[in-house]
This record gives C-alpha cells, sequence and structure tokens, in this order.
C-alpha cells in the first residue's frame, strides 16, 4: 500500500493536535483504550467535548501545557493508502524540531486560527516548507466555527497568504486552502454543511487524491549501496548483489551505469527482490541489484546512471540549521554524514543568517546559535559526489556530527 508522510506545523493554540485527533478518531484510527482515556480526561477537564489534542501530546510536559515540543510519529490507514504524520512543534525554539519533522515529508499541513490570521510564526512555518522543498502544502484555516463560518475572513486569510507565496523562491510548489473546524470536524474528513460556500476537498480528500508520481517526481536516479550480497553457498557461489532504496527515478536492466567514486563502468544485469526479478526498480523501492561485471563495489559506494552524473568535490555550499546548545565553530572539525558515508569537514565560511520570517539576511552571522539557519561553505577531507538539494533531496542532504559528543549538531541542504 502506498505511504505517504505529512509534516504539519502551527502556533501555540492554533489546534495542530486537535485536527490530528480529528483525522483519527473520524477515520477510526484510534484504539478502544486511547478513545476511552480521551473521554475520561475530557469528563474531568469538564468539557463538552472531547478534547482530540490528547490523542497526540505524548510527553507529560505537553499535556500539562498544551503545546507540542517534541516529534511525535502517528500512523493511520485508510482503503486506499497509509499516512504517517509527523506532529512537529511551532515555536520559534523549537525550528530544529520542526525541520526535523518536514525533513522526511512529501506533503505540509500548515495551520491557521481564522481569528489570527497570518502571523510572523506562519511565516517561519512556509519558509522552512520551502526550504525543504515540500510540493504539496495544505493551509488549513482552523476554528472557522469561532467566526461564524466567515468566507469573508478565509479569503481575507487567503489574500494575506498568497502574498507570502510571492516571496518563495520554490516555484513548483502547490498550494492548498482549505476552511476547517479541527473541534467541530468540519472539511478534516467530512464535508462541511456550515460552508456551503467552499466546494473544494477535505484535507482527507485531499490527501487520498494526491498523485504521488508528482510528488515524488526527481528526475535524477541514485542508487546508494547499502549492503554487499555474497550468499557463499555451493548453489551461488559466484552471486554478488548490491543492495539498496531507488532514489529519484525508475532503473532498468541494461542501463549503462557507473559506480561512484570508482568511476567505473557497467551495465545493470538483474534486479532481484527477494526471489523474484523485475525489469525495471522504481523510485523508492527497496531492491538488490547485479551488475554484467565483476568489479569492486563496496557499502557507500553510489550506482547512477552513465548519463546522469552528480558533482565530486570536496568543497561545497549549503545552508545548514543548527541544531545545538553549542554554538558553531569554524576552527572545530565536524563529522559530515551524507548518506552512508562520513567525511571530517571544516566550516570554511560562515556567509550569513538567514532570517526565516522573509525580512532577508544578517551579514553579521556570529554567533551561530541553536535554531539558526545559515549559509555556509565547508571544505571536506575528500570529496564526496552530490546534487544540490532541488535536484535530489536524498542525494543533497547531510547532516552534522560532533565527534566528541556524537550529537548531531546540524543538517544542511546543498546549493
Amino acid at each position: 500500500m502506498e505511504v505517504l508522510k505529512i509534516g504539519t506545523a502551527g502556533s501555540v493554540d492554533d489546534g495542530k493536535s486537535t485536527l490530528i485527533g480529528r483525522i483519527l478518531y473520524d477515520t477510526k484510527s484510534l484504539t478502544t483504550d486511547k478513545l476511552e482515556a480521551i473521554e475520561r480526561t475530557s469528563k474531568q477537564k469538564g468539557f463538552d467535548y472531547l478534547d482530540f489534542s490528547l490523542a497526540t501530546d505524548g510527553l507529560v510536559a505537553e499535556r500539562e501545557q498544551g503545546i507540542t515540543i517534541d516529534v511525535a510519529h502517528i500512523y493511520f490507514s485508510t482503503n486506499k493508502r497509509s499516512y504517517i504524520i509527523a506532529d512537529s512543534p511551532g515555536h520559534v525554539e523549537y525550528t530544529r524540531n520542526m525541520v526535523t519533522g518536514a525533513s522526511t515529508s512529501q506533503v505540509a499541513i500548515i495551520l491557521i486560527d481564522a481569528r489570527k490570521g497570518v502571523i510572523e510564526q506562519t511565516y517561519r512555518h512556509f519558509f522552512i516548507n520551502n526550504l525543504l522543498r515540500i510540493k504539496n502544502v495544505i493551509v488549513a484555516i482552523n476554528k472557522m466555527d469561532l467566526v461564524d463560518y466567515s468566507e469573508e475572513i478565509y479569503a481575507k486569510i487567503k489574500a494575506d497568504f498568497e502574498e507570502l507565496i510571492a516571496k518563495r523562491d520554490y516555484k513548483e510548489q502547490k498550494i492548498s486552502f482549505i476552511p476547517v473546524s479541527a473541534l467541530k470536524g468540519d472539511n478534516v474528513v467530512e464535508k462541511s454543511s456550515n460552508m456551503d460556500w467552499y466546494s473544494g476537498e477535505t484535507i482527507l480528500d485531499h490527501l487520498e487524491n494526491l498523485n504521488l508520481e508528482d510528488i515524488y517526481s526527481e528526475g535524477i536516479t541514485r542508487f546508494p549501496v547499502q549492503y554487499v550480497i555474497r550468499p557463499k553457498t555451493n548453489e551461488y557461489h559466484d552471486f554478488r548483489a548490491y543492495s539498496g532504496k531507488v532514489y529519484g527515478n525508475s532503473i532498468s536492466v541494461g542501463d549503462e551505469v557507473m559506480v561512484l567514486p570508482s568511476q567505473t563502468s557497467s551495465k545493470v544485469k538483474e534486479i532481484h527482490f527477494y526471489d523474484e526479478q523485475f525489469e525495471t526498480a522504481t523510485k523508492n523501492s527497496s531492491v538488490s541489484i547485479t551488475l554484467e561485471d565483476d568489479i569492486n563495489v563496496s557499502r557507500g559506494d553510489m550506482i547512477v546512471k552513465a548519463d546522469e552524473l552528480p558533482k565530486m568535490d570536496k568543497q561545497l555550499s549549503a545552508t545548514i540549521c543548527w541544531m545545538d546548545s553549542d554554538s558553531l565553530s569554524s576552527s572545530k572539525k565536524y563529522t559530515l554524514q551524507h548518506g552512508v558515508n562520513k567525511v571530517l569537514t571544516k566550516i570554511d565560511t560562515i556567509q550569513h543568517k538567514i532570517k526565516p520570517d522573509y525580512s532577508g539576511i544578517e551579514t553579521e552571522a556570529n554567533p551561530v546559535k541553536m535554531n539558526d539557519i545559515v549559509s555556509v561553505t565547508l571544505k571536506l577531507n575528500k570529496p564526496i559526489f552530490f546534487d544540490s538539494f532541488k535536484n535530489n533531496k536524498e542525494n543533497g542532504a547531510f547532516i552534522l556530527i560532533d565527534p566528541q559528543s556524537n550529537n548531531t549538531v546540524g543538517v544542511g541542504f546543498i546549493g
């Protein structure tokens, strides 16, 4: 079954956790004990309604404060496809969590409180989704029940957000606006009878009808080798295959390929999936590949089509979101992990900080603190083979690790 990962973003009290809880409730995805706990706690709090936010807030601090702090992953399914929701916090001080939640998502839901409209945090939420090249964004204008389901208020917020859209640099995004009441269930899973002026889809309908081919399309095939398969049995004495996941685009038997970093050439001989063989491996499929030539291929190597070579360099430019409590240091060595490869790196130059509210840049970049987003150049101790993030997300992203603490201190997107 197809799997769609959804990143969420919303400011304090915008109703993001309630929206997710409503989706789970209306799709009958809540377990009996979870539903009973929600009903019991809602009564204890004196509510005359079910507090669906309790379905997602897992940390004690989250339940006490009524806010989202950590990134949680929520799973549910319909008859058409399966979903993973990355429930991320929306506060300024949790920018790194927002980036983490959105980094592997194909769709984003940005919530706006209909009473407040587009606020500073909305700019930040949209900036991060733009930075991470999320192709499909749903702008859910929530709490419409508190503004009498006003079409005029919806239209005003939509117009304000469209001014924000004009500032983006990633023009391929598809933006959809949906007026909802997460608490009442309007236009979440079921069509609202309170907003007959709205003729569009509900949130779930929109998610169900998305074309995943369009969302996943990258165009450049990348096959990082995760494992070399050598059975060493009498039946498969000479068998050698390379397993991994196909990113970007498909790969087929007969394709001329190059293995990096050795730059040796061959052709795809067979494509295996368990005990079956296929002529083509589609993007996002995990398979094992054999080559026509007996060449040296190891874990961490990358198989690419011969006419789609990535860049190879010991220096690169990137945008980094800093995630550590210790400031970024240009004099310190970090471990850059790109796929399964790890190389030592130093920050060569910190060019500027990027303001995530679309107000420009700060040329005085030091110090770089937690949640700052900066443009940098890096020098590596050996070359890696990479693409720009906009051309291939998987091969255009990396993390920085502090070799002393072993903490992930930053996530980078190659320019």
